[in-house]
């Protein structure tokens, strides 16, 4: 029953009698590298009717953060903890990584799955493999269909030249089977994980499980590649842009129109009524390359505003308020704990030991536009003495030889000397240490004249405290640090309380991982 009916511009605020959910549906969805201004309701360019419909009839998250990474944004998604508990907190893994997601972690679809769901992912993974332990079926998901590492070619589906697309899932006798999808090169992958999407929709049996879908599009993360014919459709309009600003808009409107489509599915098969909808990009777009931020400062990598503040929204029949901008705090880590909320989780009664989370329950935080509790969001922090780097000199060689080679690689976020804790205390923002500085972009920052220096792009700065109120000043222009050290002083007391449950971590590489030609687990048990 409607109450309310309030309009204001575009959107219409609503208020709807009070919902109490029961096991519903859930769709995750999750956009790669999309920058915060990269959608129609945030004013952009980019065609993206769908989104637009469903974050302006739904709840716009203003200030739900993610971490300024894939890998990072996706572990704290399934594990509804901070990544000093995960060790995510030194970047990314990279595909040659002895390391991933740790077994003892329960993640979202293992809570979900114990409470009767129908559990499948679709898309991208990037939180390890190297065990079949650490890929999706072993993780809780009934099914996977898509790709274990960060990117791909769209058509090719290969990354350095070895194949990475998979249909995973769990048999009949309890073995894994991962069967290697060559019948779909060639296929664009972002209409290959919609068409995945709306036929696990079209069979999925409301009436025995609720279903949770995650579905993570690799769009429009590079390389940029599109469908010639959804080039011209999508960017026509965009007079003046650069051909890869083009590319890039045309990669997030054919992700778009997937969404509509996956949408259109829930309501022809009857599960739209008791579904919620999550979007969220994975981490801001690379400041320098086709994406825009605006109107933040920085991007992918760094810890400012652009690269750590998402374009998310939720979208459900079962919000109790509805076409509003929720200004709350949330992180990705609340996820976890608002769908053990919504399942009916009980976790005295599981086998498996729940480790500690981070996450609050934030439903009623979006459903009735109050807050969730949460003051703080930690937004990284990282220690040298917590990561030990490992090469063969110092691990011997397994008797088959299937590390032989290995080096150790540190990454631009992965350096030694770069020690740093930012955190977010209600409006205030404080970083410290040695971390990425990143500049601003314009509104429209892709146009042929665009200049970048190399400050705007990123530099590291060492031993440098910066503090913002991000309420007067959400672009992080004012350093106010010297004229609030109360508050400085207080926020850095929380560093060593953090610090206290970081998780060491060891860094393995191996050269040879994936040279067969497609990229598969190489060993047998985790470390």
């Amino acid at each position: 029953m409607l109450l309310t009916l309030v309009y204001f511009a575009a959107f219409t605020y609503v208020v709807h009698a009070s919902k109490v959910p029961t096991k519903p549906n859930i769709i995750f969805i999750v956009s790669d590298d999309h920058g915060y201004q990269d959608a129609g309701f945030r004013g952009s360019d980019i065609l993206t009717p769908n989104m637009d419909r469903l974050a302006k009839e739904g709840v716009i998250l203003d200030r739900h953060y993610v971490m300024p990474q894939c890998s990072p944004t996706r572990a704290s998604l399934m594990s509804g903890r901070y990544p000093i508990r995960t060790g995510f907190w030194k970047g990314n893994i990279k595909p040659t990584e002895e390391w991933g997601l740790n077994l003892n972690e329960t993640t979202i679809p293992e809570m979900l799955k114990r409470n009767g769901y129908a559990t499948h992912a679709v898309g991208k993974w990037h939180v390890g493999f190297y065990t079949y332990d650490h890929t999706p079926a072993k993780r809780g998901f009934h099914t996977f269909l898509g790709c274990y590492l960060g990117s791909q070619g769209y058509f090719s589906h290969k990354n350095s030249k070895n194949y990475d697309m998979r249909e995973e899932y769990i048999d009949k006798r309890g073995r894994l089977v991962d069967n290697i999808r060559y019948d779909l090169e060639d296929k664009y992958n972002t209409d290959i994980f919609t068409k995945r999407a709306i036929d696990i929709i079209s069979k999925h049996n409301k009436d025995e499980k609720s279903l949770f879908l995650y579905l993570a599009y690799t769009s429009p993360h590079a390389p940029l590649q599109v469908p010639a014919d959804k080039y011209e459709k999508y960017t026509s309009h965009m007079v003046g842009e650069t051909t890869g600003r083009r590319k890039f808009a045309a990669m997030v409107s054919v992700m778009d129109e997937g969404i509509g489509e996956v949408v259109d599915a829930l309501d022809q098969y009857g599960l739209r009524d008791n579904t919620i909808i999550v979007f969220t990009s994975d981490n801001g777009a690379l400041v320098g390359g086709k994406g825009s931020n605006y109107p933040f400062r920085g991007g992918k990598i760094s810890l400012f505003e652009g690269g750590v503040r998402s374009l998310s929204f939720v979208n459900s029949p079962l919000l109790e308020v509805t076409g509003y901008t929720n200004k709350h705090l949330h992180h990705v880590v609340d996820w976890f704990t608002t769908f053990q909320y919504l399942a009916g989780d009980q976790t005295h009664q599981v086998k498996k030991p729940q480790l500690p989370l981070d996450g609050y329950n934030i439903w009623s935080s979006i459903s009735r536009n109050i807050s969730s509790g949460r003051q703080e969001v930690l937004l990284n922090m990282r220690e040298s003495d917590h990561v030990k780097a490992f090469n063969i000199e110092t691990i011997p060689a397994p008797e088959d030889s299937l590390i032989e080679n290995a080096e150790y690689q540190p990454s631009r976020l992965d350096a030694k000397n770069d020690e740093f804790f930012v955190l977010i205390w209600n409006n205030w923002k404080l970083l410290t240490g040695s971390y990425v500085v990143q500049g601003w972009g314009p509104k429209y920052p892709l146009a042929q004249s665009l200049s970048l220096s190399t400050d705007d792009l990123g530099r590291n700065v060492e031993n440098t405290t910066m503090l913002f109120n991000l309420e007067s000043d959400p672009r992080e222009e004012r350093n106010v640090a010297s004229s609030n050290m109360d508050v400085v002083q207080r926020m850095l007391r929380r560093q060593s309380e953090y610090k206290a449950n970081m998780t060491l971590i060891y860094h393995r590489y191996k050269s040879s991982a994936g040279k067969t030609g497609v990229w598969r687990p190489w060993r047998e048990h985790e470390h």
